[in-house]
């Protein structure tokens, strides 16, 4: 797949929230095989908080499928081939981590070591898989996109994919991306989420929720103070 315009767009879709997802799936994986066993009130959360990223993946990778392949598609027929295989091959691990979660759920005490060193193990090639496809769709992809696609097309992708969010789904999203981005990419995609709430006309106090409940908590104070500075210029 070669496509080589004299002007490019530079605008990345994949790497904000591909850092999120990798700072999100190494905490979860460590904390799968760190959990005790017998601590119930652990894993019952430790589960919650497994089943609510692997939900939000499912529906980040069906945005990308309507918000991205399609538009891809017709501008460049059979391209989104190996994106669509690499989407199918992750979401297919997802009723086989429920099974498991479940399992665990079910697991009495003394059994449940065991049951949750399956999900454990089921899990790292989960990741292990989305690792490597996340990697190509930087590699390869985004480099094809840049190509048949202006930055403005590129921006309202983005832009339509984050306003299908609910304000939970956003707060969540934003407790991953904030704390995984450099400050100068955490400035900019605030700065973008604010304008797109502005051009929405959202109440104010949206963003304000976004920032107290999602970003600020997840920041070190020295990275919050850089980040509400920025935002305040």
């Amino acid at each position: 797949m070669s496509y080589l315009p004299a002007h490019a767009a530079a605008h990345d879709l994949y790497g904000a929230i591909h850092k999120g997802l990798r700072y999100a799936q190494a905490r979860l994986l460590t904390r799968l095989g760190a959990v005790a066993p017998d601590d119930g009130a652990a894993v019952a959360e430790l589960l919650a908080d497994l089943r609510a990223h692997l939900g939000a993946r499912a529906c980040q990778i069906d945005f990308e499928r309507r918000e991205i392949l399609v538009p891809l598609e017709t501008r460049a027929p059979g391209a989104v081939t190996e994106l669509a295989e690499g989407h199918a091959r992750r979401l297919a691990h997802l009723p086989i981590l429920e099974t498991l979660a479940a399992e665990v759920e079910l697991a009495r005490p003394r059994r449940r070591d065991a049951a949750l060193h399956g999900l454990y193990l089921a899990f790292s090639r989960f990741v292990a898989e989305d690792l490597v496809q996340m990697a190509e769709e930087e590699e390869e992809f985004s480099p094809v996109l840049q190509a048949l696609f202006a930055d403005a097309e590129l921006v309202a992708m983005e832009a339509r994919m984050r306003g299908a969010l609910g304000d939970e789904d956003l707060i969540d999203l934003a407790r991953i991306m904030a704390p995984a981005a450099r400050p100068d990419e955490r400035l900019a995609l605030l700065r973008a989420v604010r304008a797109d709430m502005v051009r929405r006309a959202d109440p104010p106090e949206g963003f304000a929720a976004l920032l107290a409940l999602g970003v600020r908590p997840a920041l070190a104070p020295a990275d919050w103070a850089v980040l509400e500075a920025g935002l305040a210029a």
